[in-house]
């Protein structure tokens, strides 16, 4: 009988403890924002950090709490502004060119000299801090790999060569691998790019030729071979504007160094990562 009783104690506390959590969890729920809800689905999931906020959730938290930028979804795009703007009742004007990540360097141990061997953390920054890195040139991509690490997709490899790529067709343009490049080696260019010039240094042209065989020279070429290509030189650097929709063939073939390359011929050739740190170490 005794067994009995306690028992239904039991039961009897256990079903009044139930229905008061029941009641506390009604009366001190707090309600989501539908429009939360509807940004957060808007967004593209992907949770990589490129708005700044933590993930897709607390950026929509921000957008309808904090009146936060709805332009920040790099991944979206003009797409997902839109929906949100929608959602927001408010207008915006966003850009449909979509903007990817391009290695702005060909510099490895086949065309760059070095400065010392580093053996020490598979790290750019690591390297970087110390001397600027175990190139000649300080301007160039180290090669350690950080921008995969970072990288949401696996967008970034290496190819045969050992030189880091980006796939622009994986890119998300989330721009984290931008962000961790202690060089700035790592820039963002319009996906419809068709080429690039792979050099980030602003040393002199004589200088450079001492320590790169691929590295632009600042002669000139560019401009002149192909004058509607949008090339200007600048500190001795190359560079190119996309709004300009002349021809820049010309350029690329009369290039001394070779360093305006076709976007289209820059892919990760997914050569394993352990294999090249194994030719690195052995180098």
């Amino acid at each position: 009988m005794i067994i009995l009783y306690s028992f239904l104690a039991v039961a009897v506390l256990g079903g009044l403890f139930g229905i008061g959590l029941a009641v506390a969890a009604k009366a001190l729920a707090v309600e989501k924002d539908d429009r939360i809800l509807a940004v957060e689905a808007a967004l593209p999931g992907a949770n990589c950090g490129g708005c700044g906020y933590a993930g897709c959730a607390a950026y929509a938290e921000a957008i309808v709490k904090e009146d936060a930028d709805i332009t920040l979804c790099a991944p979206g795009g003009a797409a997902v502004a839109r929906a949100i703007a929608e959602i927001m009742g408010i207008s915006v004007e966003v850009s449909d060119q979509k903007m990817v990540a391009m290695v702005h360097c060909r510099g490895n141990r086949d065309t760059c000299t070095y400065k010392f061997d580093y053996n020490g953390i598979r790290d750019c920054n690591a390297l970087y801090a110390l001397y600027g890195g175990d190139k000649t040139c300080s301007f160039g991509c180290l090669g350690l790999g950080s921008c995969m690490k970072v990288c949401p997709v696996d967008a970034i490899d290496y190819d045969s060569r050992g030189n880091v790529v980006v796939d622009r067709d994986v890119c998300i343009s989330c721009g984290k691998c931008v962000d961790v490049c202690p060089t700035g080696v790592m820039k963002m260019v319009p996906y419809s790019a068709d080429y690039i010039v792979a050099c980030h240094s602003i040393d002199k042209g004589a200088l450079v030729r001492k320590y790169c065989t691929v590295g632009c020279i600042g002669c000139k070429m560019c401009e002149k071979k192909s004058p509607e290509g949008g090339f200007t030189v600048e500190d001795f650097l190359a560079r190119i504007d996309y709004d300009a929709r002349g021809s820049r063939d010309e350029a690329a073939a009369a290039c001394p160094p070779k360093c305006i390359l076709r976007v289209s011929s820059l892919k990760p050739d997914l050569v394993p990562v352990t294999a090249l740190q194994e030719e690195n170490e052995e180098a």
